[in-house]
């Protein structure tokens, strides 16, 4: 089944559940995967539903944390459910540990000595893996 088709489903069951709060979610990543749809001219594969995925977490993270810095708790409590339903849709994301498992042996495979050789790590965690914690990993295996 795919992204939109799961959507789909999902936004009817939202519907007759009569929960506008997953409703809205589900109707803005469905908009989301649509336009991106529209934007490349062809049926997304696997990776581009995920990369539009992974985008729309992102924002909704980045918003988490001014809301919270912002001491807006109404807002931080709607965007928190928003996280949560988009979480249901992203692939099964790795652990820090199996990330500094593919951190090492990329080092070892490349022979990797800075920042700018580690750029084959991140095309092999693309959508499972949170980039920010992908880098400080590579980081600390640098240093």
């Amino acid at each position: 089944m795919s992204l939109l088709d799961q959507l789909t489903k999902d936004m009817v069951t939202a519907m007759k559940e009569k929960d506008k709060e997953t409703l809205s979610v589900v109707r803005m990543l469905k908009a989301a995967v649509t336009n991106e749809q529209i934007s490349l001219g062809h049926d997304l594969t696997p990776d581009d539903e995920n990369a539009v995925l992974s985008r729309e977490y992102k924002q909704r993270k980045e918003s988490l944390a001014e809301f919270e810095s912002a001491g807006r708790t109404d807002l931080v409590e709607k965007t928190q459910h928003e996280l949560a339903v988009v979480e249901k849709y992203l692939p099964e994301q790795l652990t820090a540990e199996e990330i500094t498992q593919i951190v090492k042996a990329a080092i070892e495979q490349s022979g990797a000595e800075s920042m700018r050789d580690m750029g084959i790590v991140m095309p092999q965690v693309k959508g499972k893996a949170d980039g920010k914690l992908v880098n400080e990993t590579v980081k600390a295996a640098l240093s």
